[in-house]
């Protein structure tokens, strides 16, 4: 069996496979079913792009005017990095006819180059930089799935889920954070079936890798590197103590979380009534939890009376509520992947979940723009919002209002029943 990875196994005719994936495309987009030789990758993007709403005849909207491109992308972490991706890529993109683009980790192209006359045709796709290719947008592509899986991909033809990029090759893959492991972007290279070949994922993954390489290199030196928690999205906290990563256990997570949030310190008491709904749980039970976490972080990590953490912690939902505080909402979503500890019971954890989400939620209807909006009803946490989906709704260009304002009736009908 060959490698699922790879959009054309060894053998396989580009032309022929072309011919059954587009009548298995227009099958998924008639009837939702899947036909053989569809990957399970591209099966399961599909798949979302049919729950995100998004048509097979969508096309990019640019996010990025010039002079706000040019900003956004001078302080993102990739330019740094942008001269080796170049060395690497460029001549590579010049000589076969094919592009190299940088997205940054919602999808946005901050950086599209190559030969020019393939760059025209890229233009009148809507492949251009400030052009958002989210999945969630522009349905399956490489630099769009990549981000949204955290994983390298290569799309072929027809496996890309609009029509208009069906006669277009990527491949595509995630760089990420070299300390915290946060997704900064993907790196891409699209062109013509040649892509399709298996170098050209490996390459494109070994160029990510070298400036995951070149990002830690350049990161400033200290004795002291800052402690990190990540915390949203998952039920397990990531803990990084002095560049060493930690995956914390449930009541871990939660202890951590708390004491990132309250810097200042908690007594046992108010720790026990964040951890626990039973006000009768004993004082020593919480000295027996924190004991068991100050072993696993090493000593003098945690202090007590009040407990609180002997070094700053930078939580990723702190950041979070600091873009928000702002105004920086696009920049809250990017740090966003979803609500703090989602499998959390704990009285303190749920308070914060829900002025987090209460507060980013307010925030995106505020903006009234709809890739945030689109985002938000994307994840999860807001598939079912009415509220969102109308502001949606409101925002989009009105050949694009229909299916939302279907989403809107069919969950007003839903919450009428119930």
């Amino acid at each position: 069996m060959g490698d699922p990875s790879l959009a054309l196994p060894g053998g396989v005719d580009p032309v022929e496979r072309l011919r059954v994936l587009r009548r298995a495309h227009a099958a998924f987009t008639r009837d939702g079913s899947v036909e053989p030789p569809v990957r399970a990758v591209i099966a399961r993007s599909w798949r979302r792009c049919a729950r995100a709403r998004v048509s097979p005849e969508c096309v990019p909207r640019l996010e990025l005017a010039e002079a706000e491109l040019r900003d956004y992308r001078a302080q993102h972490p990739l330019a740094r990095v942008m001269p080796l991706v170049r060395d690497l890529v460029g001549a590579f993109a010049a000589h076969g006819a094919h592009l190299l683009a940088v997205c940054d980790a919602r999808g946005r192209l901050l950086w599209v180059e190559g030969e020019p006359a393939t760059l025209r045709r890229a233009e009148g796709l809507g492949f251009v930089p400030g052009a958002r290719w989210a999945e969630s947008a522009m349905g399956t592509n490489a630099p769009g799935t990549a981000v949204a899986l955290g994983e390298p991909v290569q799309v072929f033809g027809a496996e890309h889920f609009s029509r208009r990029v069906h006669p277009w090759t990527c491949a595509a893959a995630p760089v990420r954070d070299p300390r915290t492991g946060q997704v900064l972007g993907a790196v891409d290279i699209t062109g013509g079936d040649g892509l399709a070949h298996p170098h050209s994922l490996a390459f494109v993954q070994a160029v990510a890798r070298a400036a995951e390489t070149q990002l830690a290199l350049l990161a400033p030196r200290s004795a002291d590197p800052p402690d990190t928690l990540a915390a949203l999205g998952r039920d397990k906290a990531l803990l990084v103590l002095g560049g060493r990563r930690i995956e914390l256990g449930r009541r871990h997570s939660e202890i951590m979380a708390l004491l990132a949030h309250h810097p200042e310190g908690l007594s046992g008491e108010e720790l026990a009534c964040a951890l626990y709904e039973d006000e009768a749980v004993a004082a020593v039970t919480v000295r027996a939890e924190v004991s068991r976490l100050r072993t696993l972080l090493g000593a003098g990590r945690l202090l007590s009376r009040p407990y609180r953490t002997a070094a700053p912690l930078e939580a990723d939902f702190t950041a979070v509520t600091r873009h928000l505080a702002g105004g920086a909402v696009s920049a809250a979503l990017t740090r966003y992947p979803g609500p703090l500890l989602p499998a959390s019971g704990a009285p303190g954890i749920v308070r914060l979940r829900r002025r987090i989400e209460d507060e980013a939620r307010a925030a995106v209807i505020a903006r009234a723009d709809a890739g945030l909006l689109t985002d938000w009803v994307c994840g999860p946490w807001g598939a079912d919002d009415p509220v969102v989906w109308r502001a949606l709704a409101a925002a989009l260009p009105a050949r694009d209002r229909p299916v939302a304002w279907a989403r809107v009736r069919a969950l007003d009908a839903e919450l009428g029943a119930r």
